[in-house]
């Protein structure tokens, strides 16, 4: 099989891609990530996956290299990773008791060109009292997190409903990425191991 390349430092969607059943190495893509004026949040997460798979595929054009980003919307606001602590309790306490969407964005540059797609998910949290808001910020989960949770860790408490794809909101949606990876020439479950007792 075409070997595949994560563009992409985050632990998460290493995991996400581990779990699917492929083997791929990892080579973080260095992109500016600024948002272009007036440019709707669906539309720069889309194309920050995709500038983070051209990147990586410049330098290794005979492999499929997967790029992928992920930003949290409020009132259509990217709310992104926090600065500090006192952003992080902001967040949390603007998405208190209210729906936000997630947009996970992913692409696969491959030989043929880059194919892309962008997967929304609804969140609504319950409500957050300022305590626990301080006790979550404190153990550091939020600072490298879009909106300043972890719903694959301990801010999933804070989650009463989703709508969507729960591994999108993770970082990387995994029914979208096998068909992008499939329209690209890797069928995912053709690479899966077997075990000789299934065979009989």
């Amino acid at each position: 099989m075409t070997a595949i390349i994560l563009a992409s430092a985050s632990p998460r969607r290493s995991e996400l891609l581990a779990g699917m059943g492929l083997p791929f190495t990892v080579q973080p893509a260095h992109i500016d990530e600024t948002p272009r004026e007036s440019e709707p949040p669906g539309a720069y997460v889309e194309r920050l996956a995709r500038e983070k798979a051209l990147a990586v595929f410049a330098e290794h054009s005979q492999q499929l290299v997967l790029g992928s980003d992920t930003s949290v919307i409020l009132d259509q606001t990217i709310l992104g990773k926090p600065g500090d602590a006192a952003e992080a309790r902001d967040m949390l306490a603007r998405l208190s008791g209210r729906t936000h969407q997630v947009i996970t964005a992913i692409a696969v540059a491959a030989e043929g060109g880059c194919q892309s797609m962008q997967v929304l998910t609804e969140v609504t949290f319950r409500s957050l009292s300022e305590e626990e808001i301080a006790a979550y910020v404190a153990t550091g989960e939020p600072m490298d997190k879009a909106g300043g949770y972890g719903i694959q860790g301990l801010g999933g408490i804070f989650v009463k409903q989703l709508k969507g794809s729960y591994s999108a909101v993770v970082g990387l949606p995994l029914q979208e990425t096998a068909a992008l990876l499939a329209d690209a020439g890797c069928i995912v479950w053709k690479h899966w191991p077997s075990r000789p007792e299934s065979q009989s």
